[in-house]
């Protein structure tokens, strides 16, 4: 299966999301290769950046289902060259 190096950045806005967003990114764990994450207390948001190697519609999906919740932003970013995904 083709797979993609890809960075998510997350904003959220509201604690109170945290966790549906750490549920969500439990669910696409096997996919995840790092993570950090950045409280910004002067703002009053946190900012989260994961990196994937998944199927270009697992990153989107994932993408997709956390920019949809309350408060909380997310974007893509894929990189250019595809590979595939070893056993």
């Amino acid at each position: 299966m083709e797979t993609r190096i890809a960075v998510i950045g997350i904003i959220v806005e509201d604690t109170e999301q945290a966790e549906k967003v750490n549920g969500l990114l439990h669910e696409y764990g096997q996919y995840i290769i790092g993570r950090m994450g950045l409280p910004y207390g002067k703002k009053k948001v946190n900012i989260i950046s994961i990196v994937l190697d998944a199927p270009m519609d697992v990153i989107s999906a994932l993408s997709g289902k956390l920019g949809s919740l309350p408060k909380v932003s997310s974007k893509a970013l894929y990189s250019k060259t595809e590979g595939t995904e070893e056993a």
